[in-house]
């Protein structure tokens, strides 16, 4: 695997958080607990891979511009940066509601994460668009 196989790794990483966001939500409103604390966990670890590949690519490639000026442009730009800032302003709150729920503050878990959660899901899927848009079509 080479630094240029790397936004494909990501898009997976990014679509395997998503996948097991919506697990972990449906397992939470079933009140199946302990199988959405496996899925959130697996939604956790994949988000953290994808983290850590993420800055190794843009340490060594760094960024990347969008090549087309077309109609997709300003589309492209309107997802790319609330997803940018969602993505950078989300990762210590979910880091923070990951710790109330190690410490079984399971109240106030739900209550950040009620907020987190949609927003999480948000910047895997826009993550996934971006790739798309960047280096498929």
């Amino acid at each position: 695997m080479s630094v240029t196989d790397l936004p494909t790794l990501n898009a997976i990483l990014n679509s395997i958080s998503t996948i097991f966001l919506i697990l972990g939500f449906v397992y939470v409103k079933k009140r199946e607990l302990e199988k959405h604390k496996k899925m959130m966990t697996v939604a956790l670890i994949s988000s953290t891979f994808f983290l850590i590949s993420y800055l190794i690519y843009h340490y060594y490639v760094g960024s990347v511009p969008y090549g087309k000026q077309d109609w997709t442009r300003p589309v492209y730009f309107a997802i790319l940066i609330p997803h940018i800032i969602l993505a950078a302003v989300m990762t210590p709150f979910i880091l923070w509601g990951v710790w109330l729920a190690w410490k079984d503050n399971f109240l106030k878990h739900a209550k950040i994460m009620k907020w987190i959660w949609p927003i999480w899901v948000f910047v895997s899927i826009t993550g996934v668009i971006i790739y798309l848009m960047l280096y498929v079509f």
